[in-house]
């Protein structure tokens, strides 16, 4: 079973991660945001991993705290879950149309972090959510992760619906990374025998 279980706790938040990369979709997820909870639930039902997240954290100062030590103890628990990473895809992409958004996401699963992220969200809040904060996790997310990650905004007017764009096509780009290559699953996907 590919799965892991991360623990992370500072003075700042106390964060659980559960994660089953051969899932079907089933989250919990309660991090005391709530649109973030609405975009942890997409990517993982987006993605296919049953993902549970417990997160409290310092609220009473902003967001900021709590959604970057998700994306920390998420991409450790992607990262654990893969183990040496033998069989699978490696790449992702995809694009994603949701109403007046269309983002594109292009991923490796290299073990080389990298992000990308031009969202161009075009107002600074979603509801009381910093629209900052989609590019801060994937940030951690990418880089505990090990996951060189691109992510374009193709066009869109609507902040919630290009925030969940790109979160579904992360999610997407995911799926199709992480997926078993009947072809070569006893293999690891490098020329250089180690990811």
């Amino acid at each position: 079973m590919r799965t892991a279980k991360i623990t992370r706790k500072t003075a700042e938040t106390d964060i659980t991660v559960e994660i089953n990369l051969d899932g079907t979709g089933i989250y919990d997820n309660e991090t005391g945001v709530g649109f973030f909870d609405h975009m942890l639930d997409q990517l993982s039902r987006h993605a296919l991993i049953d993902m549970k997240v417990r997160a409290s954290g310092d609220l009473h100062i902003d967001d900021h705290h709590t959604v970057e030590d998700v994306g920390i103890a998420l991409g450790q628990a992607l990262s654990a879950a893969m183990g040496d990473k033998k069989g699978i895809r490696r790449y992702g992409e995809c694009h994603l149309a949701m109403d007046d958004a269309q983002v594109r996401c292009a991923l490796d699963l290299s073990a080389r972090p990298f992000l990308i992220c031009n969202l161009d969200l075009p107002f600074g809040k979603i509801g009381s959510f910093d629209t900052e904060l989609v590019q801060e996790f994937f940030q951690s997310f990418s880089t505990h992760g090990g996951i060189t990650l691109h992510i374009d905004k193709l066009h869109g007017f609507n902040a919630h619906h290009i925030a969940e764009a790109a979160f579904k096509a992360v999610a997407r780009s995911l799926r199709n990374a992480l997926e078993v290559d009947p072809r070569k699953d006893d293999a690891i996907p490098s020329t250089k025998g180690a990811l």
